[in-house]
């Protein structure tokens, strides 16, 4: 098992590299955003942390303003109400680089199972509710098991009956999992598969570019 005080030093220490790494190119972001003018360029979505507890998740806006009140939590890659920046940023997951904020803050930690809006968690089965028992994080393995969501959404009539039936079921087990049995190994795991995912999905897209 993982020890929380090392957990929580390692979440702080590779944060704040991470900060310091990403500033040019979060920059960049918040200049593209700034200049295109359609809104705010940060999002705050009311997340459900640990022990249930509430919180703003930060992340670079890829939506239209007021999206969540035009359509629900769950967005298609084709979800109109995303911006042409915000499918660029979506696509290589540098929307969710605030989250570095979070996690310096406590909110959230660099592994753990993914936060979920509040009517989400309202419905959590008692089996289900182990998983407020630890931080949720920016990326785990339902992160990577499920890296392209939005595409696995797309075309369906409802994406909120899509999500239920195809990606809920597996993201809760994979959550569930890792609360009750995740350790310190696993969490380096987690990290170095996510660092894969993105690279291979970048290569694959800069190959596509160039047939």
């Amino acid at each position: 098992m993982r020890s929380r005080v090392a957990k929580r030093s390692f979440d702080v220490i590779a944060a704040t590299l991470g900060l310091i790494i990403a500033s040019p190119l979060m920059l960049g972001i918040w200049i593209r955003l700034r200049l295109d003018g359609d809104g705010p360029v940060l999002y705050r979505g009311v997340r459900v942390g640990q022990w249930g507890k509430e919180f703003g998740m930060m992340k670079f806006r890829t939506m239209i303003p007021d999206a969540d009140r035009v359509g629900g939590p769950n967005a298609p890659a084709d979800d109109e109400r995303i911006t042409s920046t915000g499918r660029v940023l979506r696509r290589y997951k540098l929307d969710e680089l605030p989250q570095l904020l979070n996690v310096l803050k406590g909110d959230m930690s660099l592994v753990g199972p993914r936060p979920q809006v509040p009517q989400e968690v309202a419905n959590y089965s008692s089996e289900e509710r182990i998983v407020l028992s630890v931080r949720p994080g920016i990326t785990d393995w339902a992160s990577i098991r499920f890296h392209d969501e939005g595409q696995i959404l797309q075309g369906h009539a409802d994406p909120n009956v899509a999500y239920a039936q195809l990606i809920r079921p597996e993201k809760m087990r994979l959550a569930i999992e890792y609360a009750r049995y995740g350790t310190s190994v696993d969490d380096l795991r987690i990290l170095a598969a996510t660092v894969l995912v993105l690279f291979r999905f970048q290569r694959r897209d800069n190959t596509a570019n160039q047939v």
